[in-house]
């Protein structure tokens, strides 16, 4: 299910919250299971058993891993065992065709792909159970007792889908207890509703524009730039949209997630982009993986190749594909570069730093979207003038025109411009009685024209699904 949908926004939704509401507040967790189980289960019925089974496993290890630290030195063992064995689905289903795809490269053999279907935000819950298992482990959090504050801590629906990944520390406490009140419902619908209107009015538009330039016969350089610029948006508004929502549907129900975007695109480096973009999966593989290896604490050459191994990983998880770890190998290359000599050298000319990080970040995002590395050095390539393109023509001109008012909302809204106009108003002793009225007017004209666009629209999923 999807929320910028007509169903959720007006079916599964209200009923959810009436039934959150009703509900006493030692039975609140357990309604917060039912509902994401079925908010599953719409897509993804069968896969219903195995985020129980995985959050089932999780459970019992968690407790393992707290009885046996307490008592001998052999947790570490358990715990490798735990997360061997959360692990293993996620490969199974997320990597199968991968690996019998490479071995067929490889060896020149023919084996048939297992073709096994990919569930739904395996990638997200998998990730959230494995942070809770190193706390334990660690001894940062104590084993979860009670089964049902585990499971709504993994399945619950607003971030099961694409995240935020939401470590188990974060909301540990707000599990056993948080607080109801009418200004964090309000903003927290809010905040949903501008992330719904990243997403549909923003991010789909420029999903069309992207639709038209893979199908146009009449291509052009400046037609490839403005695909570069348009899907890096597109997935930028898109993401974002989808944590702005999650995030207020936590709000809604109680609950405060951690931030996942902060406008990487005015970064002035691919080091402080990355700071900036997918937030809580850059610092799980921080704290989970890069640290772990010892960092930058170590040698040159392992320091080397622990960021070689934190980016090859950040790859293969966002997709099961090579062109994925070069992505990822991609970055990895320009972040040790900035590390190492690039950052100092460019350190007194912030507008050739920007520039250099959205050439970055486009030629980045094209290979993102490429089926297939040869695919992606052509597209690269015509951005250059490789492919003989001309410089303009006449469908770039005519749809350049066409989208022109979303490209400069994409543009305008990946600034943190808005947000500074609409605090100085609300800090203004006139603004502030303004907006007592203007905002949620504002809110419910977002509302209305997102529904307008989903009634009249096509299906439209998020990018992050996927994955």
């Amino acid at each position: 299910m999807l929320f910028s949908s007509i169903t959720f926004l007006f079916w599964f939704l209200p009923a959810a919250i009436i039934l959150y509401a009703i509900a006493p507040k030692k039975l609140k967790n357990a309604v917060l299971v039912i509902v994401s189980l079925v908010f599953y289960a719409w897509g993804e019925p069968k896969y219903v058993f195995l985020m129980l089974g995985t959050v089932a496993a999780g459970y019992v290890f968690g407790l393992l891993i707290e009885h046996i630290k307490n008592k001998d030195r052999s947790s570490k063992a358990v715990f490798i065992l735990s997360v061997s064995f959360v692990l293993a689905s996620l490969l199974f289903f997320k990597y199968s065709n991968f690996f019998v795809e490479t071995i067929n490269n490889i060896g020149g053999l023919n084996l048939t792909l297992p073709g096994i279907a990919l569930p739904i935000g395996i990638s997200f819950y998998t990730f959230q159970l494995l942070s809770y298992l190193a706390d334990v482990y660690r001894g940062e959090e104590k084993a979860q007792r009670n089964f049902i504050d585990l499971a709504a801590y993994i399945s619950f629906f607003p971030q099961l889908i694409a995240g935020p990944i939401v470590r188990y520390g974060d909301i540990a406490a707000q599990l056993r207890n948080r607080k109801h009140t009418a200004d964090k419902i309000y903003s927290g619908i809010k905040r949903f509703t501008v992330g719904l209107s990243k997403k549909v009015l923003i991010a789909n538009i420029l999903a069309e524009f992207c639709n038209i330039f893979y199908a146009s016969e009449d291509k052009s350089i400046l037609f490839c730039w403005a695909y570069g610029l348009a899907f890096a948006m597109q997935i930028y508004f898109d993401f974002s949209g989808y944590s702005d929502m999650a995030i207020g549907l936590g709000s809604v129900f109680g609950f405060d997630f951690p931030e996942n975007f902060n406008y990487p695109f005015i970064s002035s480096s691919v080091t402080e982009f990355w700071r900036r973009w997918h937030m809580t999966l850059g610092t799980w593989f921080r704290d989970y993986v890069y640290i772990p290896l010892g960092g930058n604490r170590v040698s040159v050459v392992k320091h080397l190749r622990n960021i070689l191994v934190v980016w090859a990983l950040t790859g293969l998880w966002h997709g099961a594909s090579w062109t994925f770890v070069c992505w990822g190998l991609f970055y990895a290359i320009w972040l040790t570069a900035e590390k190492f000599f690039l950052n100092k050298l460019l350190k007194n000319v912030k507008v050739i730093r920007h520039i250099l990080l959205i050439l970055i970040t486009i030629t980045g995002f094209i290979i993102f979207d490429s089926p297939n590395m040869s695919s992606a050095f052509s597209t690269i390539g015509n951005l250059f003038g490789a492919g003989g393109y001309p410089l303009i023509s006449v469908e770039f001109m005519y749809f350049i025109k066409s989208y022109a008012i979303v490209f400069a909302l994409g543009l305008l809204g990946s600034t943190p411009l808005p947000k500074n106009i609409y605090n100085k108003i609300k800090n203004n002793n006139i603004g502030k009685h303004v907006l007592m009225f203007a905002e949620p007017a504002f809110v419910m004209i977002l509302l209305a024209l997102c529904t307008a666009f989903l009634v009249d629209g096509s299906f439209n999923p998020f990018l992050y699904f996927r994955f």
